[in-house]
């Protein structure tokens, strides 16, 4: 870094996401060397991302890969609308390893960063892939299903210095950003509790007729007969029992706390409740009652509860629910020793400011608060998937790699994020016992500090 810049117009991913500063010129729009990236799985959230890819000037698509035609093919219009070149294509043949001759590239030096968009239980497995062929990673979520998954995933990343980044957009949300500022303004004074989740109802995501067309919806089917998530997520639900999709209510709590950075989770819990949301769904559709999915029985408990505790002695309560009917929300509630913010009713009510026992609207605060990077990108971001949250997520990922710099969600992140998983699975199974959270960073955390540009 040039010392001769003034530390107060650094502008940072890390400061959304407790992590590492950037130089402005790091996130200067366009420009500067171009990023040669691939993208492995083009499915629905992958045309998302790639999306964001093919708007930037400063990347160059070189490759895709994906074994559904349909969807590959949906990927290909998408750069031929944009006007950019063709991409190398990999899997056509429906060779699931096809992925493997694309990081070829990468041990070329063709390939700057690979994004992964492919079902959950092929993230760990391509990520080692592609970190062993010396590609930046950048992974959706989750980093892995079971926990050596995540073990290997990190073991690897350490041996070879290959760049990771976990694509949690949501921790790039306006709202979320926000109260980041605010908790390191000292706003809410010292933080006690934490609260998030996934709560998204997901009955008619897990289930279709299998037409590529109408991929939401439009029948009972899943697994092989069934298409997009559909044919892979809704199997986890079958076979499952734990906080399955944890990084969209954990990332911003573990920002908020300093995790990996000064503070780490110590112990982890979970709570299920019974089964009855998806099986409901089914026999309330015509023809329910009577159709082969109608006998599945789901393990996924409808509603998952899982607690950790903190070294600097926060909790942190999250909560999974994605069977029942219910609107969309993250469940988000940050709270200290001067008062709270709650995102359902987007309301805060701080001590010595607000009127006693009474909320306030929020949106006066976040205007106030507002992150730099929404001030400067907010109208690039306009018409971005998750409201503008893919735009930052996939530019924090390519800024990066531009800048050489530490990525913003780095690897000791999205393991301990995205272990929750299998470790609330194994406190289910337990019989709800609360069991010893991993130390990933064997020590680290203690001289891990957070560096802001507030």
């Amino acid at each position: 870094m040039d010392k001769k810049l003034d530390r107060r117009h650094f502008l940072t991913a890390g400061a959304a996401l407790a992590g590492s500063l950037l130089l402005p010129r790091a996130f200067a729009a366009g420009g500067g060397e171009r990023q040669r990236i691939a993208m492995i799985g083009t499915g629905m959230r992958g045309q998302v991302l790639l999306k964001e890819l093919l708007r930037r000037d400063d990347v160059e698509v070189v490759a895709l890969c994906d074994i559904d035609p349909v969807m590959l093919g949906r990927a290909l219009k998408q750069v031929e609308k944009e006007g950019k070149a063709k991409p190398a294509t990999f899997g056509e043949d429906g060779d699931a390893q096809a992925y493997r001759r694309l990081l070829d590239g990468g041990k070329a030096g063709k390939l700057d960063g690979v994004i992964i968009a492919t079902p959950w239980e092929w993230h760990a497995e391509m990520a080692i892939a592609a970190m062993q062929a010396k590609v930046a990673v950048g992974c959706e979520v989750v980093a892995g299903v079971t926990l050596q998954d995540h073990w290997d995933v990190l073991n690897t990343q350490l041996k070879t210095g290959t760049p990771y980044m976990l694509l949690e957009n949501v921790c790039f949300r306006r709202d979320v950003m926000a109260v980041l500022q605010m908790v390191r303004a000292g706003l809410f004074g010292e933080l006690v509790h934490l609260q998030g989740g996934y709560q998204h109802d997901l009955r008619a995501v897990k289930f279709n007729n299998g037409d590529p067309a109408k991929p939401y919806g439009s029948g009972l089917e899943y697994g092989a007969k069934g298409f997009s998530e559909a044919r892979w997520r809704t199997e986890h639900s079958v076979r499952r029992n734990g906080e399955l999709y944890p990084s969209h209510g954990i990332g911003p709590c573990a920002m908020y706390t300093n995790i990996n950075r000064g503070n780490r989770f110590t112990r982890i819990n979970a709570f299920a409740t019974k089964a009855r949301g998806l099986h409901d769904y089914i026999v309330k559709q015509p023809g329910g009652a009577q159709h082969p999915s109608a006998k599945t029985q789901f393990k996924l408990g409808d509603i998952v509860t899982t607690t950790l505790a903190c070294e600097n002695g926060e909790t942190i309560l999250l909560q999974h629910d994605t069977s029942l009917p219910r609107p969309y929300s993250l469940g988000f509630r940050v709270q200290g020793t001067d008062g709270l913010w709650m995102d359902v009713n987007r309301s805060i009510h701080i001590e010595g400011k607000s009127k006693p026992h009474q909320w306030e609207e929020f949106q006066s605060y976040q205007d106030k608060y507002d992150h730099p990077l929404w001030r400067k990108y907010a109208s690039r971001a306009e018409g971005a998937g998750h409201g503008g949250m893919d735009f930052f997520v996939i530019h924090a990922f390519i800024e990066a790699l531009k800048a050489k710099a530490p990525m913003p969600i780095d690897i000791y992140d999205a393991v301990a994020w995205s272990a929750i998983t299998p470790l609330s699975e194994m406190s289910i199974a337990q019989n709800f016992q609360t069991l010893d959270f991993p130390d990933f960073t064997n020590g680290l955390w203690k001289g891990r500090k957070p560096i802001f540009a507030l």
